[in-house]
């Protein structure tokens, strides 16, 4: 989600989102206990709606496309920005962002937006990028893909500074995902080979695909090869991984 006109960067790379994007109910899980007690709940940044608590009254998000392929039963959406939240002070109980800060034009004003609407808790879903480097698809094989993630994250750091008291609780990745965001797949290696999975995550669809060619060759190589299963078989039995993911939860005075 970023600010700007009608026309969005996600009315091209959200075109995917309704069929590689499905929420995962273990992560959806988290989302809610963090929200638990809220009567009331602003979605900013709310995307197809994944994630959306059920006590969701508003939506916001910026692209039409992404408002299209919404359920016929979630909350009502409206288009707009995070930095302009068309929603009065305090009129919410909470308001969260799901995996959309990084999208923000002006991070400092939305954040400030999230906390004039609430009246008691905010609660932001991102990922440390300096955790999420380190995964092996980045590390290894899609460098320049790391490179939009570096440009993309938002240090926790920052968001934990804009938002006061603030607890990080990590989110780790269950190794049959349902949510194809760019972690999604640590498991599942030839997901990445997939165009349209590749799509739905920004650090592939920001970056440009000559970049991405030589790395998905190789890796295609070595897992044809069964060289890959061998360089990460400590992962293999794995039930789930933390690759930096972390939901952000503030308490408001």
């Amino acid at each position: 989600m970023s600010g700007g006109g009608v026309h969005h960067r996600y009315d091209e790379t959200g075109l995917t989102y309704a069929s590689t994007r499905q929420p995962d109910p273990r992560i959806g899980a988290a989302i809610n206990a963090a929200l638990a007690g809220m009567a009331s709940v602003a979605n900013i940044g709310a995307g197809t709606g994944s994630y959306e608590p059920a006590q969701t009254v508003i939506a916001v998000e910026p692209s039409r496309v992404m408002i299209n392929q919404r359920r016929t039963d979630a909350a009502s959406a409206v288009q707009a920005v995070a930095e302009h939240l068309p929603l009065r002070s305090a009129s919410v109980d909470a308001s969260v962002a799901v995996l959309t800060v990084h999208h923000w034009r002006d991070l400092k004003r939305g954040l400030a937006e999230l906390i004039r609407v609430a009246r008691r808790r905010v609660a932001i879903l991102t990922w440390d990028h300096d955790t999420f480097k380190e995964f092996w698809l980045l590390r290894d094989y899609l460098p320049a893909a790391a490179a939009t993630d570096a440009q993309l994250a938002v240090p926790i750091s920052t968001l934990m500074a804009l938002l006061g008291e603030a607890t990080a609780i990590p989110i780790p990745v269950p190794h049959d995902c349902t949510d194809g965001f760019g972690g999604a797949y640590w498991r599942r290696p030839h997901a990445y080979l997939d165009e349209t999975v590749r799509a739905g995550m920004s650090l592939c669809a920001l970056t440009p695909k000559h970049q991405l060619e030589e790395g998905l060759s190789r890796l295609a190589t070595e897992l044809n090869t069964g060289e890959w299963h061998l360089k990460y078989a400590h992962l293999l039995n794995l039930p789930e991984l933390d690759l930096g993911y972390r939901l952000l939860v503030a308490e408001l005075p």
